[in-house]
């Protein structure tokens, strides 16, 4: 199943979506997660946060709803600690940027572009660790401009493509939310900006109610839904959206089984993202894995460019 995207090397196609994996250490205790063809690591800011006051997670009708605040150290501390726990694993090693701002994403990209430099520079040393590919997030809240998330235009998704790919050498894929006014354009218009792929689909914005306290179960109010729930959706989004850009597509939303990595395959994915699975089965991942090669096999197909897209 090994192939070649953003001039990387993947094992195979299954990678452990960002939030849902941590940095990868929790899950040595289950599986070796050197067997997934990468790693999206929990998302990074600038600026450590704290994350959301309040329920942060709860279970609903075929998934989860999460109000995290993508709580997080920060780059500097991401580059300096969590990636280096990361470079123990032998898997393709994925940082998803968010921002509050313009400014805070450049920052963002800039450090990490900086460290990958040094890295390069001092390759000899086993004391440090490059990140391979960034995972930009722009379905995060853009504080400058009444907290309207980056990716939900095409303007919003311009600017931030645009200038993070002034400074960003290393390949970049750019998360949707689908929540866009049409994740279509969107998508292609982070294609002509720069992006080296697309990732899709980030979670639904969505609200539960606690009846007896007669108010929202989060303090934010909405929170993000992801899940089997939203596979249905998720599956049309990406098979629109490969059908629409010439870059390689990164398909998740409500992946549990790799009969379900498949279909997105099937849909047009080049990779796929597993997240809320690890949670209701933390061997999620290594059954997606052994799946897919028990179809392959089952099926007599030898690469999976055969069935890619043909839907």
């Amino acid at each position: 199943m090994q192939s070649n995207y953003f001039n990387l090397s993947f094992k195979n196609p299954v990678i452990a979506a960002s939030g849902t994996f941590g940095f990868g250490q929790e899950y040595k205790t289950y599986y070796n997660p050197s067997i997934l063809g990468g790693i999206s690591a929990k998302g990074i800011t600038l600026e450590a946060r704290r994350g959301n006051s309040g329920i942060r997670i709860t279970e609903t009708a075929g998934g989860i709803m999460n109000s995290i605040g993508l709580e997080n150290p920060g780059v500097e501390s991401f580059l300096a600690d969590e990636l280096q726990q990361m470079s123990t694993i032998d898997t393709v090693k994925i940082a998803n940027l968010g921002g509050s701002t313009l400014e805070t994403y450049i920052e963002g990209a800039r450090l990490i572009e900086e460290h990958n430099k040094k890295v390069k520079a001092n390759a000899s040393t086993l004391l440090h660790t490059a990140v391979d590919l960034v995972e930009l997030n722009i379905s995060c809240p853009n504080v400058k401009e009444g907290g309207i998330a980056f990716g939900i235009t095409c303007e919003g998704a311009e600017k931030v493509v645009r200038e993070v790919r002034k400074v960003l050498s290393i390949p970049m894929a750019v998360k949707l939310s689908p929540n866009a006014e049409n994740i279509v354009n969107v998508a292609k218009t982070c294609e002509y900006e720069g992006a080296d792929g697309i990732s899709l689909i980030n979670t639904f914005s969505a609200l539960k109610i606690d009846i007896k306290k007669r108010r929202p179960v989060f303090d934010n109010v909405y929170a993000g839904l992801s899940g089997p729930a939203i596979k249905p959706i998720a599956l049309k989004m990406v098979r629109e959206v490969s059908k629409a850009v010439k870059v390689p597509v990164i398909g998740m939303g409500g992946i549990t089984t790799a009969e379900d990595a498949i279909e997105f395959i099937m849909a047009g994915a080049h990779l796929i993202q597993f997240g809320t699975a690890s949670f209701i089965n933390p061997y999620a991942g290594k059954d997606i894995v052994e799946g897919i090669e028990a179809f392959m096999k089952e099926e007599n197909i030898k690469s999976l460019d055969e069935i890619r897209g043909i839907i």
